[in-house]
């Protein structure tokens, strides 16, 4: 006797919102120029960054980032173009089974407030803050640096261009 499963087949429309919750895409106007974007596969870490020529998608850089990575990476792209709080990365950072929620980022800055008041604010926030370090390192790739605002969170900038230091050649030393 052929027994009937209850299976569900997946709608195009499905796939296609399943396929954008798993790929983050965004533009990040006044950081990447016109044309370029990133996009970022959430379950592999893949973050790459893409330009395109009319139709023709081109991809410029990768980078792999880890898990305790993510953490704070999507926060701030999401954020962008605005900073990204202490208490979102803080929650994003701490809350990593369950949903961020108004209510888990409100219980972080009471949380982050006290910590200030009792002086171990540096201490609550130095996981984090070696993570974002390893993260900017890693976006440095796509031009992209991680700025600290005090006492207030972080914000993605563009990576600035530092000028090119001339080694002195041997006849220059010894003049």
């Amino acid at each position: 006797m052929q027994t009937l499963t209850n299976r569900t087949i997946a709608t195009a429309v499905e796939v296609e919102q399943r396929v954008n919750e798993a790929i983050l895409h965004v533009t990040l106007e006044g950081i990447l120029p016109a044309g370029h974007m990133l996009a970022l596969h959430r379950e592999s870490g893949i973050l790459v960054g893409l330009s395109s020529v009319g139709d023709v998608p081109s991809m410029q850089v990768a980078q792999q980032f880890t898990f305790s990575e993510l953490c704070v990476l999507v926060p701030l792209l999401e954020a962008y173009p605005h900073y990204c709080p202490y208490e979102v990365l803080l929650a994003y950072f701490t809350n990593v089974n369950t949903s961020v929620t108004e209510e888990v980022i409100e219980r972080c800055r009471r949380h982050l407030h006290s910590a200030l008041r009792e002086g171990v604010f540096e201490h609550e926030m130095r996981p984090v803050r070696n993570v974002i370090s390893r993260t900017r390192l890693k976006l440095h790739e796509f031009n992209i640096d991680v700025t600290s605002l005090l006492e207030t969170g972080y914000l993605l900038r563009p990576r600035p261009k530092k000028p090119r230091r001339v080694r002195e050649t041997s006849s220059k030393k010894k003049a």
